[in-house]
């Protein structure tokens, strides 16, 4: 990083610099930190993809300015694509992940209402090209399945898994990505919609690491949110939230599904996105060394074994995970 080019774009965007400070990441490739200034408070983000790239169909760019204005997220106040900066509007802290211990029944209930309402106004948007040429198909699918067996099975739990188990679990994961690619049903969605991602400033949870976004089912994004490895919510909450997002949703539209198709739908792609997310972790605990991500091995687990009992397509893909997965999460 050349400190130089990062000094002179922040004195031109926020005036004279007081402190700057690194945030920790989470398990992206960009790098965050808040600034204080003559000007403000802001939050200057590095991603070196953006180095030298198109602006305007930039993701990060490009969504900002899509859902500007749609539902809540942070101001792009400056560029500089030569660095690969960013200057952003600083919301403080407090993620939704955190928030929550804190909350009555009743701020929660409202808080996650307005966290449903926001990712249904993104499922309404409709363009071509981008985020809306790009979609879950059972390639992408089976990416994270197999990322999953790389750093999940064989890296993080080191599982002496057969080659007739790991072939009978593809052959399983293969019918789960058939039974999720349902393009007549898809909608824009953040793709990475849970807890880490929301951040609550003055009440109003904003959206933060849309640049991912793609096309997918509607139940993709809840799934995310209710189906969190951050923040568990006990069956009380989390029923009356389903429901609201299957009634809200068929009443904008944005689906056409009976109670029981939905419902099998959710559980379906919820267990797919469990098992990317503990990919995710294994990747980050044995492969980078970060431990903090540990944590949240044993709560996605538990999620599993509940979705295969409901679902006939998930029962034999659980049943090979749970013998190599230690419902403890240890490593």
């Amino acid at each position: 990083m050349n400190d130089e080019s990062m000094h002179a774009f922040l004195a031109a965007a926020a005036g004279r610099v007081r402190s700057i400070e690194p945030l920790r990441g989470d398990a992206s490739i960009r790098r965050y930190w808040r600034v204080e200034a003559s000007r403000g408070g802001f939050i200057l983000c590095r991603d070196e993809a953006f180095i030298g790239a198109e602006v305007d169909t930039y993701p990060f760019v490009a969504m900002q300015r899509l859902l500007s204005g749609v539902v809540p997220v942070p101001s792009i106040l400056a560029i500089d694509p030569a660095g690969g900066y960013f200057l952003l509007d600083d919301l403080g802290d407090i993620l939704l992940e955190y928030a929550v211990p804190s909350m009555d029944y009743e701020t929660l209930t409202k808080t996650y209402r307005s966290c449903i309402d926001n990712l249904l106004r993104i499922q309404t948007l409709r363009g071509e090209g981008g985020c809306f040429s790009l979609c879950f198909d059972r390639d992408k699918l089976m990416f994270e399945f197999e990322f999953f067996i790389d750093h999940a099975l064989w890296g993080y739990w080191r599982s002496d898994i057969s080659d007739e188990d790991i072939t009978a679990l593809r052959r399983e994961f293969n019918a789960i990505a058939e039974e999720l690619y349902r393009p007549d049903l898809f909608v824009l969605n953040h793709r990475d919609y849970h807890s880490r991602n929301i951040i609550i400033h003055r009440g109003i949870p904003f959206i933060i690491d849309f640049q991912d976004a793609r096309m997918g089912l509607p139940q993709y994004d809840v799934a995310s949110l209710l189906r969190d490895s951050y923040v568990h919510l006990p069956d009380h909450i989390y029923i009356p939230l389903h429901d609201y997002c299957y009634e809200r949703g068929r009443g904008m539209g944005i689906h056409r599904l009976g109670r029981d198709e939905y419902d099998y739908l959710f559980d379906v792609m919820a267990f797919q996105r469990n098992v990317k997310a503990l990919g995710t972790f294994g990747y980050q605990v044995s492969m980078r060394g970060n431990l903090s991500f540990e944590r949240y091995i044993a709560p996605t687990l538990s999620y599993l074994e509940g979705y295969a009992c409901r679902r006939g397509i998930l029962a034999e893909a659980w049943r090979i995970i749970s013998r190599f997965a230690p419902i403890g999460g240890g490593g």
